[in-house]
């Protein structure tokens, strides 16, 4: 009996010792973030945005609501009801003030959420010439930009200290000028996705049906076209700059660039293409650590109440 015991004690010691030097990721696995989740069916979803700790954000086209959920878990619901009429595109939440900003497409308009409760704390009248679509938003310390898809215009919200809100009056539309160059016709789509250096001194910009990119004066509107060599971005849509690795959705491609961008964002190279066999025409992305988070608006399956919608992470990382 006192041999047996021993020898399971001896047992007992090897597998803990060969638990105790298993590499790191068998054990991290059970932990990992899941690399596939689910939004509501008949989300219709088209922005993504990542908040505080592990949250994130997702609008709705259907009818404007904003969903909340953890990157950690997959799981959330509906932290701001749909209005009848509504629909939401792009997304940005602002870190100092908690506030989550959203493209209103094709009303000309701009909403801001509180990220927590989902109160609506203002609507902001961008467009005064139709048609219009706003479609993308990126915060810099000073003022939320919006892309407009239908006009060559990017509107302006000042903010104020913590990023406070200000009133309609201080909306600011500032024509595109320079090499940017708008595709005539009514519903063309030209300004997409919008990103912002560190200092917030300069924009960039994706045409969609050109599939050019251009860095932006916020200030005038002066649009340099960034030269990349002869490589294209066309259907690119939402953009997130991560130092100088700019990432490009191109939708119906389904597919993420990434973009080397010298450090003036004068030109850059398309240096790497990212897919995955679970995307279903992406259209925007949020980025957590070394992931990206890609919202699957599958615009070439008819919406119906029934019909899927995920969210799916990818490395970022070669």
């Amino acid at each position: 009996m006192q041999r047996l015991t021993g020898m399971l004690v001896i047992v007992g010691l090897i597998v803990a010792l060969a638990l105790a030097a298993a590499p790191a990721g068998v054990s991290e696995a059970k932990d990992a973030f899941p690399s596939i989740f689910n939004l509501p069916n008949g989300w219709r979803p088209e922005g993504i945005a990542i908040g505080r700790g592990t949250s994130f954000y997702a609008g709705s086209l259907a009818n404007g609501a904003i969903y909340r959920g953890d990157l950690r878990t997959g799981e959330g619901g509906i932290l701001a009801p749909g209005v009848t009429g509504r629909a939401i595109a792009g997304l940005y939440v602002d870190d100092r003030s908690n506030n989550l900003f959203a493209a209103g497409t094709q009303s000309g308009q701009a909403f801001v959420f509180d990220a927590r409760t989902g109160a609506t704390l203002a609507t902001y009248q961008l467009a005064v010439t139709f048609p219009s679509f706003i479609n993308d938003v990126v915060v810099t310390r000073d003022a939320a930009y919006f892309t407009d898809s239908f006009q060559a215009m990017l509107y302006r919200v000042p903010l104020g200290p913590k990023g406070a809100l200000p009133d309609q009056s201080a909306v600011q539309r500032i024509p595109l000028s320079g090499d940017f160059v708008q595709v005539p016709g009514p519903f063309v789509f030209n300004s997409n996705g919008i990103e912002a250096s560190s200092n917030g001194k300069s924009l960039l910009i994706v045409n969609s049906t050109r599939g050019e990119l251009y860095r932006v004066d916020p200030q005038t509107g002066f649009a340099t076209l960034v030269n990349l060599g002869g490589g294209s971005l066309s259907a690119g849509d939402g953009l997130r700059l991560q130092g100088r690795t700019l990432y490009v959705v191109r939708n119906q491609l389904n597919q993420i660039a990434v973009v080397k961008l010298a450090p003036d964002f004068a030109s850059g190279a398309i240096v790497d293409t990212i897919t995955d066999p679970n995307f279903d025409v992406p259209t925007t992305i949020g980025l957590f650590g070394s992931s990206l988070y890609a919202v699957n608006a599958r615009f070439g399956t008819p919406p119906t109440p029934d019909t899927t919608y995920t969210v799916v992470r990818v490395s970022r990382l070669p």
